[in-house]
């Protein structure tokens, strides 16, 4: 295993001190998934004290001792940044997950101080001096048979987010959920331990799951067999909601959302807060057919659905986050990502066009409508290629709303230099442009003053 050139020299120096050092967690585990590792924790064998550990690296960089009283110390070298720890044993004692009695101990063994860790492919560890791994619960089967298994009852339900954790690496990984593990969670499910989780915790495992699973749905769909979806209305309310088997033969509202969201994992731009945005939009872009599918014997149709999820799409946000400038941002592309095939089937006009850019950024909302589309088996959504939302794009760009509405033609401080005094006229004239600089009408400044002045003359 290769190891950043710092940990090794640390590493010969405990050595001195008759301590070993071994890489733990999740580097150990990428390590065998061949994933890139960009975290590297090491626990330290041995010392009686952290301040031995402290003083040793304190030689070498900084120490960050906010963790100290966990037993662990945050390094600095060359900007980097390592966790050093001492072997612990954690039991415990209230809810929540700082209500934990913490008990640092040098002098555990290596398969003493693992069991505390949830997974098994999580309770590896590397020996730095030996160059051996070192794997007590079995975790190399269960990499080569591609399970999840949890290491020990009593330990696992210590920390209901494990429910979770388990949900996200089985998506990320495309792991199975051993069968033990599996009744484990879903056990812990119905007896409500998720309900002491503060929603902060919850949340940065959903974000692992949309952004770093190249299949989310696997993450969704075991969160439904789990019964975690009591916990999200608004997401189960979805399940077995039937669709017209002319424009989704692929299933119900569940499967297509399932599928739209992992075709948006290919859409991902790699900015982490647009691709999170562009995640819940479409997770959430259907809500609304809970409420407004209306089946006859001609037909089934979700008539109004797109207004319908606005409120169902806060509600489950807002369980997550109350960050709501972002919640915010989600709202008109699910109130409008129906538009680009609408507005591609009836060749709506560049006015149209011009007033969906004051509502939504169409980028964005071509994106949302791309993934809907393809997250479906018909015929030309199989083809890949989605005429509607080109067309809007090309036509956005031509119109130069790509990204934002016009620019208005003209401002306040246009009219102060007209010599028009500031009153309430102002907006309302102001609001007259734009208007028809929307539809067309208006095309410079000068056409703009001149329309502006006429309409003055009236008020």
């Amino acid at each position: 295993m290769k190891l950043p050139k710092i940990i090794e020299t640390i590493s010969k120096k405990l050595l001195k001190k008759n301590a070993k050092a071994i890489v733990v967690g999740g580097s150990v585990r990428d390590h065998f998934l061949g994933l890139p590792i960009k975290d590297y924790d090491v626990e330290v064998y041995g010392l009686k004290k952290i301040e031995e550990l402290e003083t040793i690296l304190a030689q070498y960089g900084s120490v960050n001792l906010v963790g100290k009283s966990f037993g662990v110390l945050k390094f600095v070298y060359e900007g980097e940044e390592y966790d050093f720890s001492f072997p612990r044993i954690e039991q415990k004692v209230a809810k929540g997950h700082r209500g934990f009695d913490i008990t640092c101990d040098g002098a555990l063994s290596f398969k003493e101080a693992s069991l505390r860790r949830d997974f098994t492919v999580n309770a590896m560890g590397y020996d730095i001096e030996e160059k051996a791994f070192i794997d007590p619960y079995r975790a190399k089967y269960d990499i080569e048979t591609k399970t999840l298994r949890h290491i020990n009852d009593e330990t696992f339900i210590e920390d209901p987010l494990r429910v979770y954790r388990a949900v996200q690496f089985c998506a990320r990984f495309n792991y199975v959920l051993a069968d033990d593990t599996f009744k484990l969670c879903k056990n812990m499910v119905e007896q409500g331990m998720l309900e002491e989780l503060a929603k902060e915790r919850v949340y940065v495992e959903f974000k692992k799951l949309l952004l770093k699973s190249p299949k989310p749905s696997i993450g969704f769909e075991l969160m439904r067999k789990l019964g975690i979806l009591k916990y999200y209305p608004e997401l189960e309310a979805i399940v077995d909601v039937p669709q017209s088997p002319i424009w989704h033969p692929e299933g119900d509202v569940w499967v297509h959302t399932l599928m739209s969201v992992d075709k948006m994992v290919n859409l991902k731009r790699g900015d982490e807060k647009h691709d999170l945005k562009m995640m819940f939009a479409i997770l959430c872009h259907d809500l609304g057919k809970a409420t407004h599918t209306q089946i006859t014997p001609e037909k089934i149709s979700a008539i109004g659905h797109e207004l319908a999820g606005l409120e169902p799409t806060k509600k489950f946000l807002y369980r997550l986050t109350d960050e709501h400038d972002f919640i915010n941002s989600i709202l008109p592309l699910v109130e409008h990502h129906l538009a680009p095939s609408i507005y591609y089937r009836g060749k709506a006009k560049n006015s149209t066009i011009r007033r969906l850019s004051t509502k939504v950024n169409i980028e964005e909302l071509v994106t949302v409508a791309r993934a809907d589309f393809l997250g479906r088996t018909t015929k030309e959504s199989l083809s890949g290629i989605y005429k509607a939302g080109d067309w809007l794009l090309a036509k956005a760009e031509e119109l130069d709303v790509y990204n934002m509405p016009p620019t208005p033609l003209l401002k306040g401080r246009d009219l102060i230099a007209l010599g028009i005094e500031p009153s309430k006229k102002y907006k309302i004239l102001l609001d007259s442009v734009y208007k028809e600089q929307i539809e067309g009408k208006l095309v410079n400044k000068e056409d703009a003053i001149i329309y502006l002045l006429g309409l003055f003359k009236k008020l």
